[in-house]
């Protein structure tokens, strides 16, 4: 039995785990071997004797007066004959021989222990991991299993599911990569640490150690979103006027952002600048395409409308809707994004479908036609308003009655009706809305947004077939310049001509 105490503290070392938490897997393991083994229900215990370094086995039996539960209890005679002192309500500790316990029972004793001791080692895990998720970790890469990484990370193993990797990666047995953590798993098939190479955290992070401005809070990362493999979009907002939160997260020459590009396989990045307006933010969050206009569409369900030019569409959705799905992403709404033709048609088509056609030639009396022209105008056939709407002066004076004065009266009828459509149709927007997009139609004032604030990002796209930088070159990434406040109504209206 010594050897077994030898053997925790050994293991108890290896795992990591409190050895008082083996020695009770151990009795706990005993205790099923002992109830398998003698087949009995008796309420059993097992206790440690340190001076001996072996573990014992007792039946606890209950003295009674009268017998209830034969199994666990006994009458004062039986009691007495086994302890002289035993009274009635005393309980009494019976040996019993763990030299009998044959090798099936310990094999049940074993799987105990080995059970027990792999909970005992994932609580140990789970405590302190779970509170470093979301934090970069140094590991190295130590078998594959399927489309999973294994890595080691020193006290215990960490797992890379496929949906975790990013697609331009591949590495190989002994490599170190650079994770964070994702979940930390109790139980289930996967149970233990789960490392992401994949997560926006893992961006998050590394532009926290490269640029200082964002590890001291003078510029702070507002969102990331990202498509692993392909594109990531992080929106920064700087707290000090005097530092460009977009050039100093790029570097200079492009030096802080390159070393993060390389580090995830020449993954393109946008850096965008933070705002709290919606409508700003979706112009930046949108780039490189140059946007219209921006209309909320509903501030609740966080759902805006965005118009293009016909020749930026394609541009500002991106390949396989990438710019669009990224940006909707980054700013939490709903973008529906449509070309200037595509809206066009969309009105038109609201306000032919809210014009009903064949609508009878009597609605026009709400509309200022007199009784006795509605009468003329049924007796001459005339008996929609689309009819009526369709014929000029001449026809109209060729009705029985009608005479030009008449006609007049007629057309403002007609003008009046298909008009109350078009104010349907162009439904004004919020106070907050027209100061933020002031109308084309007005010819005072330009195009909408895409003057208020040239987007100030900073697109870093590298050629995976190239290398990021060769040999004895560097490679410069210009941040947009910022607008100059002094010059921006001329901005303005050179955009709008």
């Amino acid at each position: 039995m010594g050897s077994i105490f030898e053997s925790i503290e050994i293991l108890s070392k290896e795992k990591g785990i409190d050895p008082q938490i083996v020695i009770t897997a151990v009795k706990d393991a005993m205790l099923v071997a002992a109830r398998k083994q003698f087949r009995t229900t008796e309420d059993l215990v097992a206790e440690v004797d340190d001076k001996a370094n072996v573990i014992h086995i007792y039946a606890i039996k209950k003295v009674v007066e009268t017998i209830e539960d034969p199994v666990n209890q006994l009458t004062v005679e039986q009691a007495q004959a086994i302890d002289p002192l035993a009274r009635i309500g005393s309980e009494l500790r019976i040996p019993k021989a763990t030299e009998s316990l044959g090798r099936i029972s310990a094999q049940t004793a074993k799987q105990v222990i080995l059970q027990k001791v792999r909970e005992a080692e994932r609580e140990t895990i789970f405590t302190e991991y779970n509170d470093r998720v979301g934090e970069l970790v140094n590991c190295m890469v130590k078998r594959i299993e399927g489309q999973d990484l294994v890595c080691d990370l020193g006290k215990t193993e960490a797992r890379i599911p496929k949906k975790e990797q990013s697609k331009l990666e591949n590495f190989s047995v002994g490599e170190r990569v650079r994770c964070v953590i994702k979940t930390v798993e109790k139980t289930g098939k996967n149970a233990g640490v789960v490392v992401s190479r994949a997560s926006p955290d893992l961006v998050v992070r590394l532009f926290e150690q490269e640029v200082p401005e964002i590890y001291d809070n003078t510029v702070i990362i507002k969102g990331c979103a990202r498509e692993a493999g392909e594109r990531t979009k992080i929106a920064v907002l700087s707290r000090d006027r005097d530092v460009d939160c977009v050039g100093a997260c790029v570097g200079m020459k492009g030096m802080r952002v390159q070393s993060i590009i390389r580090e995830l396989r020449g993954e393109k990045i946008d850096i965008i600048e933070f705002s709290d307006d919606p409508v700003i933010f979706a112009t930046h969050a949108l780039s490189p395409a140059k946007i219209s206009r921006v209309s909320i569409v509903s501030s609740v369900d966080r759902h805006m409308e965005v118009i293009v030019d016909d020749t930026q569409l394609s541009l500002a959705i991106g390949k396989k809707g990438q710019n669009v799905r990224l940006a909707a992403k980054l700013l939490g709404w709903k973008i529906d994004i449509k070309s200037e033709e595509e809206k066009r048609q969309e009105v038109e088509s609201q306000m032919a479908a809210l014009v009903v056609p064949g609508a009878p030639v009597s609605v026009l009396i709400e509309h200022g036609l007199p009784e006795k022209m509605l009468e003329k105008l049924l007796e001459g056939g005339i008996t929609t308003v689309e009819k009526l709407g369709n014929m000029t002066p001449e026809e109209l004076e060729e009705i029985p009655g009608i005479g030009p004065k008449m006609v007049e009266k007629i057309q403002d009828a007609v003008v009046s009706y298909y008009g109350q459509y078009e104010e349907s149709v162009d439904v004004p927007q919020s106070e907050e809305s027209q100061q933020q997009e002031p109308s084309r139609e007005t010819g005072t004032e330009p195009a909408v947004v895409e003057v208020e604030a040239e987007v100030d990002v900073a697109e870093v796209d590298v050629d995976a077939e190239e290398p990021a930088v060769a040999a004895g070159e560097s490679a410069e990434v210009v941040p947009a310049e910022p607008i100059d406040p002094d010059h921006t109504e001329s901005a303005r209206i050179k955009d709008a001509e």
